[in-house]
């Protein structure tokens, strides 16, 4: 889908690059995603649970950097990515997965002694650091998907509700109070309720969307034969990629993709409920949350149902560093479930020598 949408652009524009530059990219990126995951693999959930302060407090000083002019690029007004040997490198799709791999690594130490209000506001302002440069980038939709997926956690590790839901009911009024006086979120709601109203500007790409969608029907007009992704979609590779693969395979291959995605899910949730101790069980259960509700919120933008969240669709849409985060988090769901293996092998190998 990549190269069909991307090869498109490159053609309808007359640009002076191969129409395989993209895929190759994404080709490149996903080794990376690949090599990277096989080593945490090798490291163990246990071990990079022990180094995420370390982790955690490098890639907010990375996120500074992709703050600072001449050092961080940008794009279309948002500062979120560095160059390294002419790649571009997103620091908060990695903060993504160590703000709350560093939260499961805080909370556990305090088993067995009391966790009091004031511990857990000094690990919350820890995490808000990041959080808060990640919306000055600005990038809200990777912001709040952070913050949900603490919150998910404290649910999960039973963290008392006196210190998180009233405070988080507060952040999210004073929050959403905040974000809508800025004009661009602003727009972006009011393109949700009525992108007919600005169809030449923000309302472009949604009703875009909606008409590649629509127009593939049942079984789609065929891999690459999209008419959206001659610039009546414009950057469909990433952030509406689902509306192409819709427009392409219509609606049976938008059930499939969901199938897929909720396999991911109901593997990822039940590596996590067969989980050999509380850390892998935290884990295993964010990681899948993570990249499920990074998709449930991408499609539902897509399908028009929310409004615009700057999401890609995990382990699918253009984006070198997401795909390599989100390949690592498969790759610790990978160790977490060889632990599993390993726990169940030896309950049977005792077993046999008993009888």
């Amino acid at each position: 889908m990549i190269f069909s949408t991307t090869s498109a652009d490159v053609l309808d524009h007359d640009l002076h690059r191969s129409v395989h530059q993209a895929l190759l990219r994404q080709i490149y990126y996903a080794i990376a995603g690949v090599a990277l995951a096989k080593g945490v693999w090798v490291m163990g959930y246990r071990r990079l649970l022990q180094y995420s302060p370390a982790l955690l407090a490098a890639f907010t000083f990375l996120l500074l950097l992709a703050l600072v002019p001449g050092v961080g690029r940008e794009v279309n007004g948002s500062r979120r990515w560095l160059s390294v040997a002419g790649l571009s490198f997103q620091p908060s799709e990695f903060v993504k997965y160590l703000a709350p791999a560093y939260f499961i690594h805080r909370l556990l130490q305090f088993q067995g002694v009391i966790f009091t209000f004031s511990d857990f506001l000094k690990l919350i302002g820890t995490l808000a650091v990041p959080i808060f440069l990640i919306m000055v980038e600005p990038n809200n939709g990777t912001a709040a998907v952070i913050g949900m997926g603490i919150a998910a956690l404290c649910l999960l590790m039973h963290v008392p509700a006196k210190y998180w839901g009233l405070p988080l009911c507060i952040c999210l009024v004073i929050g959403g109070a905040f974000a809508y006086h800025l004009p661009y979120v602003a727009a972006r709601l009011k393109v949700y309720l009525h992108p007919e109203f600005d169809l030449k500007g923000k309302g472009h790409q949604p009703y875009q969307a909606k008409i590649a969608a629509g127009s593939g029907r049942l079984l789609g007009k065929g891999p690459g034969n999209s008419w959206q992704k001659l610039s009546y979609l414009p950057e469909a590779q990433n952030d509406y990629i689902a509306a192409i693969y819709a427009e392409e395979f219509g609606f049976a291959g938008m059930a499939a993709l969901i199938a897929l995605y909720t396999c991911l899910a109901y593997l990822g949730f039940y590596i996590a409920s067969q989980a050999v101790d509380p850390a892998s069980f935290y884990l295993a259960g964010i990681i899948t949350f993570l990249i499920s509700f990074q998709a449930f919120l991408n499609l539902g933008v897509v399908s028009g149902l929310l409004p615009s969240t700057g999401l890609n669709l995990p382990l699918f849409s253009q984006g070198g560093t997401s795909l390599i985060a989100n390949i690592m988090g498969v790759g610790l769901l990978m160790n977490i479930s060889e632990e599993v293996k390993n726990k169940e092998k030896n309950k049977k190998d005792k077993k046999n020598i008993e009888r």
